[in-house]
C-alpha cells in the first residue's frame, strides 16, 4: 500500500484550517531533495507556517509539498519531499499529529503489493482475543 502520510498532512491540514488555527509543519531539512531557506534551520529541523494568508500557491501533493512564502522579507520557493515530515500542528495549542519513520512504506525493498505479507520468523505474532 502507499504511505498514508500525505492524506493524513491535507487531512491535518483542513482540521486545523477548519477550526481556525494556524498550520505548521515541522520538517527534516536535512532530508534529500528538500528545498528550505538555509538560514532558518535549527538542529537540522525547519518550522514551515503553511496558514493560507502567509504562503501562495500551496500543493499538498501526494510525493511533495510545494509552495511560495517570505522568510526574512524575501520571496521563497519551498520544496518538501512529504517523508521529510515530522509533524502537522495548530501553532495556537500544539494539536495535530506527529509522524515516525515506519509510516513510509520501503520503496526500495522491491515487495510489489500481491506479495503477501512480510514474515520474520523470530518476530512472535499479534495475540488477539475476542472481548465481550
Amino acid at each position: 500500500m502507499t504511505s498514508s502520510r500525505p492524506y493524513l498532512v491535507r487531512a491535518m491540514y483542513q482540521w486545523i484550517v477548519d477550526n481556525g488555527m494556524t498550520p505548521h509543519l515541522l520538517v527534516n531539512a536535512e532530508h534529500e531533495n528538500c528545498m528550505v531557506p538555509a538560514g532558518h534551520i535549527n538542529d537540522g529541523k525547519i518550522v514551515l507556517n503553511i496558514a493560507p494568508m502567509a504562503v501562495q500557491g500551496l500543493t499538498l501533493g501526494d510525493d511533495e509539498v510545494i509552495f511560495s512564502a517570505r522568510f526574512s522579507g524575501k520571496a521563497e520557493s519551498i520544496l518538501v519531499p512529504v517523508p521529510a515530515i515530522l509533524a502537522v500542528y495548530a501553532r495556537e495549542n500544539g494539536q495535530g499529529m506527529m509522524f515516525s519513520d515506519d509510516d513510509n512504506p520501503d520503496q526500495s525493498s522491491g515487495k510489489g503489493s500481491d506479495d503477501g505479507p512480510e514474515t520474520d520468523p523470530d518476530k512472535p505474532r499479534p495475540n488477539l482475543r475476542v472481548v465481550k
